[in-house]
């Protein structure tokens, strides 16, 4: 009996500590958002835009792009919904303070990879928005362009909201998650510098950029020749890379192999086609059906 009173006696301790905890942190969120400093002036006196810094600040305290308490994905819960719950309900008010009305809008949504991939320096743009989109995308310095399908786009993403709302909004995609490559961040940092000064924001210096200008390589699903091709893993096991990302690939070459650790035998992956290899896997275990790599070019008839 003294035993289990004793577990309650604990038990009652901790969960007094998480509320505490779960208390003090709501009070500190609620001030960021109620605050009486006036940062809208604060803004217009330096002449400088007002941010988001972070749209998912305790996410990113726990290294998370899911919010916490909730494990929700802000980026799957666009546009939002003010009569919705309290993550909702932001998501509903950062896509209306974005598309001001008053305003011509443009975005760039910049993403990593994920852990599991390796990207080349991307624009991802959805085929509904094409024409508006090429000739901005072309300005942002990425040496690939993909426009693809819109039955392959997710709806309940910044980007798609923006751009159904008349705000031009190009998604890049580079790298590798939970990583910061810096010679791709030079390369975008100079991109937007360019788009900017071709949207008439920014007066750009008479000093020529520091890093290559690409003149990017533009693939259409709708493409015959060209296309993008996809490698899926065979067999479950360890991805043993042969080749380098960014690779002119031959088709028929080997990618690499998928070692089973248990058996010691392999299995090979070899390419398609022959092109560009834009994507690669970079964490080495993989499932059945896993991505390995994405391939830019074309079949040999």
């Amino acid at each position: 009996m003294q035993n289990k009173a004793n577990r309650l006696f604990w038990l009652g301790r901790y969960n007094e500590r998480v509320l505490t905890t779960l208390k003090y942190i709501l009070n500190l969120y609620d001030k960021s958002i109620d605050s009486e400093i006036d940062i809208d002036g604060y803004c217009r006196k330096l002449n400088i835009p007002n941010l988001y810094l972070v749209l998912n600040p305790l996410g990113i305290n726990i290294i998370s792009r899911v919010t916490p308490l909730c494990e929700l994905d802000l980026n799957r819960m666009f546009p939002g919904n003010k009569n919705g719950d309290v993550y909702e309900y932001l998501a509903a008010e950062i896509v209306e303070d974005i598309t001001d009305e008053n305003y011509e809008n443009w975005a760039v949504d910049i993403h990593a990879s994920n852990i599991y991939l390796r990207e080349l320096p991307q624009i991802r743009i959805n085929e509904q928005y094409e024409n508006e989109l090429v000739p901005l995308a072309k300005t942002l310095n990425m040496p690939f362009i993909w426009v693809h399908s819109s039955a392959t786009v997710l709806e309940s993403t910044l980007a798609y909201s923006l751009n159904s709302r008349n705000c031009k909004t190009l998604v890049v995609e580079m790298g590798v998650g939970m990583r910061l490559t810096q010679n791709y961040g030079d390369m975008l940092v100079d991109g937007i510098l360019t788009l900017m000064k071709e949207l008439g924001i920014w007066e750009a210096p008479p000093t020529p950029p520091k890093l290559p200008q690409y003149n990017p390589i533009i693939s259409r699903d709708k493409d015959n020749d060209l296309q993008v091709y996809f490698v899926n893993a065979p067999k479950t096991g360890l991805f043993i890379p042969e080749v380098n990302h960014t690779d002119n690939i031959k088709q028929g070459e080997r990618l690499g192999v998928i070692a089973d650790p248990l058996t010691g035998e392999s299995a090979e992956i070899l390419s398609p086609c022959r092109g560009l290899l834009f994507t690669l896997r970079e964490y080495p275990v993989v499932l059945e059906g896993s991505l390995i790599a994405r391939i830019y070019g074309a079949k040999k008839h």
